[in-house]
């Protein structure tokens, strides 16, 4: 092994380089855990009859950041993107279906209500309004028992999960907003016929 000696006038202001960086990296860091420490999302799946219910929840997802965002009149969307996989050991997990649930609020200020929509793939499922901050909450953060897949596409006595990857716009560019650049999670189940 060759080895090659660098004048110390030369590894101090490398060493003190690295240094500095590693340093400023530490509170980025920290931000983007803590961040994704306080969002965390459940998700449970049930098999009823020939549908996939599919519920999950996103835990302190109306940060302080969103309920100001939305308090100002900024129409705010959290979106979901429900998958349905099949496990495969020893290969990737085999894709069965998927779905985008948006599910969005904005503030009127002159009529002091909350314009709530839910969107499923494109479509139209709900809208409403509120004055409640709490249902408001509900209703961005928690989806109950919602028929998204067919049990035709699945095979008896399999392993199966459903992944739910969450964003939130408007982004605007921080790191603490609500979950960063996304945050996901899964549930599993066996399909028994």
């Amino acid at each position: 092994m060759c080895y090659i000696q660098l004048p110390n006038c030369v590894m101090r202001p490398v060493f003190a380089r690295l240094l500095f960086v590693a340093l400023c990296a530490i509170p980025f860091l920290t931000a983007t855990a803590f961040a994704q420490a306080q969002q965390t999302l459940r998700v449970q799946p049930i098999v009823r009859g020939d549908q996939v219910l599919v519920s999950f929840e996103l835990a302190n997802g109306l940060t302080d950041e969103v309920r100001a965002a939305i308090q100002s009149g900024l129409k705010t969307t959290f979106t979901y993107t429900v998958e349905l996989l099949m496990e495969v050991p020893v290969w990737r997990d085999r894709p069965l279906g998927a779905a985008v649930i948006n599910s969005s609020v904005e503030y009127d200020n002159l009529r002091r209500q909350y314009l709530m929509g839910l969107r499923i793939d494109g479509r139209t499922e709900e809208s409403r309004s509120t004055t409640d901050v709490s249902e408001v909450r509900q209703w961005m953060t928690t989806i109950k028992q919602f028929p998204l897949f067919r049990t035709s596409v699945l095979e008896a006595n399999r392993e199966y999960y459903v992944r739910v990857s969450a964003t939130a716009r408007p982004s605007n560019g921080s790191i603490l907003w609500p979950f960063g650049s996304g945050t996901s999670a899964q549930g599993k189940f066996t399909f028994i016929r």
